[in-house]
């Protein structure tokens, strides 16, 4: 059924109400019912007065308002000094009236009977809870001496107990659901920024800075020699293809990368580069995930390679083993990762996250002459979530970042190690 409007615009008020209200007020209504009750039967005492009906108001209204006002809230709250002086309090509530009325108030005790179940710890609680419903039963076998009116006082003293045990935890529960699906709703948005984020910096990242270098090429081929100036735009015109297809994957989050493509893609890259390649495949069909990682992990590399580095040699070596797949990225020149800080990025955070994800690992290492860096991942997919500790990075800025906790460089030992297991 569609919400009422007015004018295409929504009634206020004309809607559902949130559920938090809808439980409190289930249970105001709820207890309020079984205090009238109570209440109707001190009216019906015979020669009742205006005192005994005033009495006995009060004490229905404060035990009404203690119960639906105090018993709803956190039970750490209730579990405190003050809520034992509370139910301290309600015990009063509870008992004495019983020296006026009599009879007529056998049943209002249920209510401490449930409340002793929500703030007492579980021995205690089912202990207390036991001997108000003993009471009771004593306390109408002294009034009727009648076995059958014993038992019905006792029964109704357990199921107003667990009534009013189980509605007060209902308040509590539905405001921490609603609370959690609160949080769950920003863990997704927060989760989508950085997917988001991500996958800007490891997709057009790559290339556009081959776009930079290839146009850089094109410029000094011009003049020199008009035709390959022209192949190079050509190759131009397929990345800048490739990042707009690309940059459409992002925005739907659904991509998928060929890890031969990229092979292909780096070979040419890193040749017009000056970059002499040594390329080392050696691998079957991969499954779609460990082919995406490792096709991030290759552009990672050549991205960092290209844009921080003045390498001359660079070897790629992708390998298949029998239950897992790996790729290792190796160069000459350890200014592959910005000691200066000038790139800012966080592309090796971005790929331990991703490893991690299918349970693979993603470790680098340096040495004055080698920077190296390795991805390994299973074959058997296990989609594993990050923890929230570790998420991964937006674009950092270089003035705040540091680049060992956010994985760009590795730490003193000279190795960043980003193990997938838990």
């Amino acid at each position: 059924m569609s919400t009422p409007t007015t004018s295409g615009h929504p009634i206020p008020g004309a809607g559902p109400l949130p559920a938090p209200r809808l439980a409190m007020g289930v249970v105001v209504a709820v207890f309020v019912s079984i205090c009238l009750i109570d209440f109707l039967h001190v009216l019906l005492l015979p020669n009742v007065t205006v005192g005994a009906v005033v009495l006995s108001s009060t004490c229905i209204v404060a035990l009404t308002l203690v119960q639906s006002l105090w018993y709803s809230g956190e039970s750490t709250r209730l579990r405190s000094s003050l809520g034992h002086a509370v139910l301290g309090f309600q015990a009063c509530l509870a008992y004495l009236p019983i020296l006026v009325f009599g009879q007529a108030w056998v049943g209002v005790p249920g209510f401490l009977a449930g409340s002793a179940l929500l703030v007492l710890r579980p021995v205690f609680a089912w202990t207390a809870f036991g001997l108000v419903v003993a009471s009771m039963g004593y306390a109408q076998w002294v009034f009727t001496e009648r076995l059958v009116d014993t038992l019905y006082t006792a029964i109704s003293t357990v199921t107003t107990g667990l009534v009013v045990y189980g509605l007060s935890r209902l308040t509590t529960l539905v405001r921490e659901v609603q609370e959690s699906r609160a949080e769950i709703a920003r863990m997704a948005v927060l989760r989508e920024r950085l997917r988001f984020a991500r996958d800007l910096h490891d997709l057009l990242g790559y290339s556009l800075s081959a776009i930079t270098l290839k146009i850089e090429l094109t410029h000094r081929l011009l003049e020199t020699s008009p035709r390959k100036a022209g192949d190079q735009l050509l190759e131009i015109l397929d990345i800048s293809r490739l990042a707009l297809s690309d940059a459409r994957t992002v925005a739907s989050g659904y991509r998928e990368l060929s890890i031969e493509e990229e092979c292909r893609s780096a070979v040419s890259v890193l040749s017009a580069a000056d970059v002499a390649v040594e390329l080392d495949v050696d691998h079957t069909d991969l499954p779609v995930q460990v082919s995406t990682v490792l096709a991030t992990v290759l552009r990672e590399g050549v991205t960092n390679l290209l844009r921080h580095s003045k390498a001359k040699h660079c070897e790629i070596t992708i390998r298949q083993e029998r239950d897992h797949a790996s790729i290792e990225i190796v160069n000459d020149d350890l200014a592959a990762l910005p000691a200066n800080r000038d790139g800012g990025g966080c592309g090796l955070r971005n790929l331990s996250v991703r490893a991690k994800e299918i349970g693979g690992s993603v470790t680098v290492t340096r040495d004055p002459h080698m920077f190296r860096l390795r991805a390994d991942v299973p074959l058997r997919v296990m989609r594993n979530r990050v923890p929230a500790s570790e998420p991964a990075c937006f674009p950092c800025d270089p003035d705040r970042v540091d680049p060992v906790a956010c994985g760009q460089l590795p730490d003193d030992r000279g190795e960043v190690v980003t193990d997938g297991a838990d």
